[in-house]
């Protein structure tokens, strides 16, 4: 059973869509504690979870394709259920894109190639008479009470599917249809089986937070009990106990995941906690003073300042791939923070500020599956985290990692609980990695030079137009190509770098943020004048997904 504490509890089995994530996120706003497993877990592991609920996600296949992902223990397709597979855990079960066509043929419908594909906004409606516990109740006639300019005849969603339902299941009854005449919504309330063609953790989604809602509250009977107070007093709890009376170290940063998990643990264990910080060569400008002085200053934290540069510059010497970078990283990571351990006595393990997307990002495939377009397995690996998937087979700490369930609203939440100072909470995310993956190419000390003026100069306009709490993540990239210029009447051949800035909730999705025209130009024109080899800036405006945030 996971080390969260709460009677509200949803399990979402991942089928492999993009938008998994974001189940996640609609369901812990409603503060439901939810995890994501992998749709091919282990019955015995989903009891373990004791889940009060399941979601079904989307995922990019047929169910006819050859090697489709299905459910470990789904029973028959013959639309009885018994104890010893999923849907005889009598608990209230949401499909969602490919888990309504999964619930279909699983129960006895059938699934066939739509006659309209629907991708992007699309609308549905209710049948006559239909009635819901799922979806709004505007939407489905309306409570007694409610007026009638409040009802709403369509409701536009958000589509992503080549199949449809060809036949309902027997004692389910249709909900809603697309305006394409396409079954959008299903349920057997008998069962508790509950399915939508759309998908209702986008935006795009009309009133899905609705759904969420009366899926979790009106369905699974949950309260909203998942707050940072009580998740707070439980990692305290488990810090004392997994500790005992050893010590342990923390690397931070200066960011905010690690911030918060260095304060976390010292509340946990006090003076048995020693932070490092490691001058990698590959922060910021001015980063290294800045951060231990603002630790010091203002959450009396024991820090100590490790001058590493040489040794991480040196490993990095010609290494131009960045899942290779990364993982060194990792590893030279690690091997500072052994050397420090032996001047800790006593000192058995590491405190890292791993997070849920982290997490989730680095999961390889479980398998591949044919007949699926393009796909790689039920989910993708991203890329590996630093310290998540770049951490070596001999080390020799234990993890502590007390943020692992949370995203990054969440740790900014857990900040404000144990009273982190705003102005690190504030803090835009940076990579573990640091500069070394916003360095296309071989790392060098020049190219780092570059980008440490480049990008303190964008981030210095970006405060100063006040933009910066608008922002969720905002940095430069050095792009390892050369351009022609023009400068005092003469030829140059430079550097080339780019500006990147995004909005997002959780960085899970993103947007490019949409700079004034004369904002970018006054950055181009003082990156230019003042970063001596730049004669080009360029800005990046793409979203995630297609793109990821950092470039590498």
């Amino acid at each position: 059973m996971t080390a969260i504490k709460t009677g509200s509890r949803i399990l979402i089995l991942d089928f492999g869509s993009q938008y998994t994530q974001l189940i996640a996120r609609r369901l812990r706003e409603l503060k439901v504690y939810c995890e994501i497993y992998p749709c091919d877990a282990p019955l015995a592991r989903i009891r373990e979870f004791e889940p009060k609920g399941i979601v079904l996600s989307g995922g990019p296949y047929s169910v006819y394709d050859k090697g489709a992902p299905g459910l470990s223990a789904a029973g028959k397709a013959d639309g009885k259920t018994a104890s010893g597979d999923l849907f005889g855990l009598a608990v209230p079960v949401l499909g969602i894109c490919y888990g309504m066509q999964y619930l279909a043929r699983r129960f006895g419908g059938t699934v066939i190639s739509a006659r309209a594909r629907e991708y992007g906004r699309a609308f549905i409606r209710r049948p006559a008479d239909a009635k819901s516990a799922l979806l709004p109740a505007e939407f489905m006639g309306g409570a007694a009470n409610q007026k009638a300019n409040q009802k709403i005849e369509k409701l536009q969603t958000w589509m992503s599917h080549g199949d449809e339902i060809g036949k309902i299941p027997k004692g389910f009854r249709l909900t809603a249809i697309s305006h394409n005449g396409s079954p959008a919504a299903m349920e057997d309330s008998a069962r508790g089986l509950y399915a939508v063609q759309f998908h209702p953790e986008v935006a795009h989604t009309e009133k899905g937070i609705e759904i969420f809602e009366n899926f979790a509250y009106r369905i699974c009977g949950l309260k909203p009990d998942w707050d940072m107070h009580s998740f707070l007093e439980e990692q305290v709890r488990l810090v004392r106990e997994k500790v005992g009376a050893a010590r342990a170290i923390c690397a931070i940063s200066g960011g905010v995941d690690s911030t918060v998990a260095a304060t976390l643990v010292n509340r946990a264990i006090g003076s048995r906690l020693t932070c490092i910080f490691v001058n990698n060569g590959l922060l910021r400008k001015d980063e290294a003073v800045e951060v231990v002085r603002a630790y010091k200053k203002h959450l009396k934290l024991n820090v100590k300042l490790v001058d590493a540069e040489k040794r991480f510059l040196s490993a990095l010497k010609g290494v131009t791939d960045p899942e290779k970078k990364r993982k060194i990283i990792g590893r030279e990571f690690i091997r500072v923070f052994e050397a420090e351990a032996r001047k800790v006595r006593g000192a058995r393990f590491l405190v890292q500020g791993t997070l849920y997307p982290d997490v989730i990002e680095s999961v390889p495939p479980p398998r591949e599956v044919s007949g699926a377009s393009g796909s790689a397995g039920f989910s993708s690996t991203i890329k590996s985290h630093h310290n998540v998937g770049g951490l070596p087979a001999d080390m020799k700490f234990a993890l502590i990692e007390p943020l692992r369930e949370l995203f990054k609203d969440e740790v900014r939440a857990l900040g404000r609980e144990l009273s982190v100072p705003p102005g690190i909470l504030r803090r835009h995310p940076f990579p573990g990695p640091g500069l070394a993956v916003r360095v296309m190419g071989e790392v060098t000390r020049e190219r780092l030079d570059i980008l440490r003026e480049a990008d303190s100069i964008f981030t210095e306009e970006i405060h100063r137009a006040g933009l910066y709490d608008e922002i969720w993540q905002a940095f430069v990239a050095y792009l390892p190509i050369r351009s022609v210029g023009v400068m005092g009447d003469g030829r140059t051949f430079d550097h080339v770098v780019a500006l990147r800035a995004v909005t997002s909730q959780d960085g899970m999705t993103a947007d490019w943020y949409p700079f004034e025209p004369e904002f970018l130009a006054h950055v181009s024109n003082r990156i230019t004048g003042n970063v001596r080899g730049v004669n080009r800036v360029v800005y990046d405006v793409s979203s995630k997904p297609p793109s990821t945030i950092e470039w590498e």
